[in-house]
């Protein structure tokens, strides 16, 4: 019985390791065809979301590090971001909307 419980008890922390977030969640919009802020500073680890607050597509995209791909009115994209660096992204659909993410 002692071990049952045992078992259960790690399938249940398993699930729950599973579950729990990044260390922290930051949010950049894209409204009015701009990254909103268009600088932002995050830890390594964290999860940063774009949320498309725009009437048109979005992408939020650094070639070769992280690409959103099509992100349509109303939806969201997140990606943790593990390692640091500045990181100088675009969406490749309005080439001037830019910006800057810095990950300490």
């Amino acid at each position: 019985m002692a071990a049952r419980v045992c078992t259960l008890v790690m399938i249940a922390l398993a699930a729950l390791a599973d579950a729990i977030p990044a260390e922290s969640s930051r949010t950049v919009a894209m409204d009015g065809l701009q990254f909103v802020p268009a600088l932002l500073t995050v830890k390594r680890g964290d999860e940063v979301r774009w949320v498309n607050n725009d009437l048109v597509a979005h992408t939020v995209t650094l070639r070769g590090v992280f690409d959103s791909g099509t992100i349509a009115p109303g939806k969201s994209w997140s990606q943790v971001m593990q390692r640091a660096g500045r990181y100088n992204y675009v969406c490749t659909l309005h080439p001037t909307m830019k910006a800057v993410l810095v990950v300490e």
